[in-house]
């Protein structure tokens, strides 16, 4: 099942004509996979970086811009699980706002080690909870 959460554009997000300067969409984006892990996969990021010392890096990133965000829009972001690997996890995330797209991307993240600064598996847990998430094939 995807994963939905929502954000407001907000002044802070966009360019003096009042459309979402792009790289806002990436820190939105962010946020959008930080409330995934804690609401769904249920690890936090406090949890997962300070106590575990784990990180979960983008390594791969793809964005089409579809159509402007604008001040004051609340986007609906959807998180969709395509592929779990050892360490990895590819996702599609799509921001729209009445019922239309404005951006498509599609991401790698990667469970890390920040002490060795090297990938690791992930738990069996969190394994769990991404591979449930995948659509049915």
């Amino acid at each position: 099942m995807p994963f939905v959460t929502t954000a407001k554009v907000r002044f802070a997000h966009a360019d003096a004509a009042g459309i979402v300067f792009y790289p806002r969409y990436f820190e939105m984006l962010n946020g959008a996979v930080e409330d995934w892990f804690e609401q769904d996969i249920g690890l936090d990021f406090k949890t997962l970086h300070l106590d575990r010392n784990l990180g979960l890096p983008t390594v791969r990133l793809e964005a089409t811009f579809v159509a402007p965000s604008l001040l004051g829009d609340v986007l609906t972001i959807t998180i969709t699980p395509r592929e779990v690997g050892r360490s990895s996890c590819r996702v599609s995330i799509v921001f729209s706002c009445n019922e239309t797209d404005r951006l498509r991307a599609e991401v790698v993240l990667v469970c890390m080690d920040l002490m060795d600064k090297r990938a690791v598996a992930w738990s069996d847990a969190v394994r769990a909870r991404l591979e449930a998430d995948l659509p049915a094939a």
